[in-house]
């Protein structure tokens, strides 16, 4: 037994009087923490997209060079992503959330030092790399949510635990928006100086509201065997599709519009946040839709209606249309959202299943579930999240070869095509189905119920 009384020794949420009685009550406290470190979290995360509108000519750095810039955290926060996962287990879900956002202090006192004309841009690309702490959170905070949830609520639990953490990139752009449109496009550190209070107050609402589960515990076992599933990497591709386009998109939207719609500064970033806000916002009713109608079929019908909505910003890119691009753009947007939260529930119902197939039920059955899917969500977000950097890199490679990002968006429709078709043949096809029919059906008659549904 752990020592401490943030320190909880037993839970198990999937008893359902326990649920009722104090699970849930403890787990909404904690969700809420949860949400605001983990908003702070991709705000910082998402900081470079909004200091490239303050870098005007006199900073002396091109177009090529801030869609570089704006992908230095996506990749940072990617890889960090995996490490973040297992602290939750070594250290308690509280004590990491109070240390890694105290953590984000760092990228953003060093942006505050940086931002004027004349630094390097190689002092740049290092101070936007540390802003990559901001994504890594996103991993911790999921994993700890994932634990103290039952598997029939994770989908709108998980789901609204990253939407509001998602919220936190059209809030800096938002910000950034004001900034500019009051101070002007000299004043970076305002945006900053905004940040540093809400930094120390997301540490302290952790400090005062979170709990560690005993649980828990640290098992680096549990990172091989997520690694050895195939089912990891299948749904690693899905979230490349899903939250890779999302953040990627967040990063870059500002800087589309300023080089193929030769929108100021204060033009794009009153047009950048748009997106970002209804993607975040719509996250956890893909969740909501994935808990009731199955995590695959919302994701396979989210990824034709991507691949439609790719074909609308492919047309307005070629015609150099803004308003139709903005509304293309807008809508992949809010379906990144919606594949989002469906994807995310899909990995816990995947890992039941599977404890299903290797002949457990009951505890035994939910503890293997939440032992890889935990371990899972930090490789799959890892991964997803580098999806971003292939975004960004897309799109510089496409203006620096055309001066248009339609090419860009011609590779985007295949992957959205290939993830539509790999979720069919994987989850929905009639031999899938059959089998985690017949899962579902082996799994009655356990004390709890083993959902096979994704």
């Amino acid at each position: 037994m752990r020592r401490g009384r943030r320190w909880i020794d037993r839970w198990d949420p999937e008893d359902e009087e326990f649920w009722a009685q104090t699970g849930e009550r403890v787990a909404r406290r904690n969700l809420a923490a949860s949400v605001f470190s983990e908003h702070i979290g991709f705000s910082i995360w998402s900081l470079w997209s909004v200091m490239v509108l303050f870098m005007g000519p006199e900073y002396g750095v091109d177009p090529a060079k801030k869609f570089f810039l704006v992908a230095m955290p996506t990749v940072v926060g990617g890889v960090l992503r995996v490490p973040y996962t297992f602290a939750v287990a070594r250290f308690g879900g509280r004590n990491w959330t109070v240390f890694s956002a105290l953590l984000l202090l760092v990228p953003t006192t060093a942006a505050a030092i940086v931002m004027t004309p004349g630094t390097s841009y190689g002092t740049f690309l290092v101070v936007a790399a540390l802003a990559g702490v901001g994504g890594g959170n996103f991993a911790s905070s999921m994993t700890n949510i994932n634990s103290f949830y039952p598997l029939r609520k994770k989908g709108w639990a998980l789901g609204l635990n990253a939407g509001g953490g998602n919220i936190g990139v059209p809030v800096i752009q938002l910000l950034g928006l004001l900034v500019i449109s009051t101070a002007g496009a000299a004043q970076p550190r305002i945006v900053l100086a905004v940040y540093i209070p809400l930094i120390v107050a997301a540490a302290v609402l952790a400090a005062l509201s979170m709990d560690n589960l005993g649980p828990v515990t640290n098992d680096t076992g549990a990172a091989v065997d997520a690694a050895k599933q195939p089912h990891t990497w299948v749904m690693s591709l899905l979230y490349i599709g899903t939250f890779g386009s999302f953040i990627g998109y967040s990063f870059a939207f500002g800087l589309v519009l300023q080089i193929q719609f030769a929108r100021t500064p204060l033009q794009a970033a009153s047009l950048t946040f748009i997106g970002p806000l209804l993607g975040s916002l719509i996250r956890p009713v893909g969740g909501r839709l994935a808990d009731r109608f199955g995590g695959a079929r919302i994701t396979l019908g989210n990824f034709v209606a991507m691949g439609a909505a790719t074909g609308v910003v492919i047309y307005a890119s070629a015609m150099r249309s803004l308003p139709v691009f903005l509304i293309g753009f807008i809508a992949l947007f809010v379906l990144t959202g919606i594949g989002n939260g469906s994807t995310y529930k899909m990995i816990p119902g995947i890992f039941q299943a599977q404890a299903v197939r290797h002949g457990l039920v009951g505890e035994e059955a939910a503890a293997y579930g939440r032992r890889l899917s935990g371990a899972a969500m930090g490789l799959i977000g890892a991964v997803g999240a580098l999806g971003g950097l292939g975004i960004n890199l897309a799109f510089r490679q496409a203006f620096a070869a055309t001066g248009s990002g339609t090419p860009a968006f011609v590779a985007f429709l295949v992957c959205y095509a290939v993830c539509g078709a790999v979720t069919w043949a994987v989850y929905l096809r009639p031999v899938a189905r059959a089998r985690a029919a017949t899962e579902a059906e082996t799994a009655e008659g356990a004390r709890r119920p083993v959902y096979a549904e994704v």
